[in-house]
């Protein structure tokens, strides 16, 4: 069951993986905008963030089925 909690760790883990998409393409492209190093770290930051928040958002889920 979705909750509002476990809808926003989805969306945070959404936006995370789109972030770590996009800065894979921007270090592959060679000439980041923002900087390498503020590109890798925006990449190292949100591979975390992406799987914790998906992992809380399954745990909420699971805490709220009723049944």
């Amino acid at each position: 069951m979705m909750t509002p909690k476990s809808a926003l760790f989805l969306m945070i883990a959404c936006v995370a993986g789109i972030a770590a998409v996009g800065s894979i393409f921007e270090l592959s492209y060679g000439d980041p905008e923002l900087g390498k190093l503020v590109t890798v770290i925006i990449l190292a930051a949100s591979i975390p963030i992406g799987g914790l928040s998906f992992y809380l958002a399954v745990l909420d889920a699971r805490a709220n089925i009723k049944g």
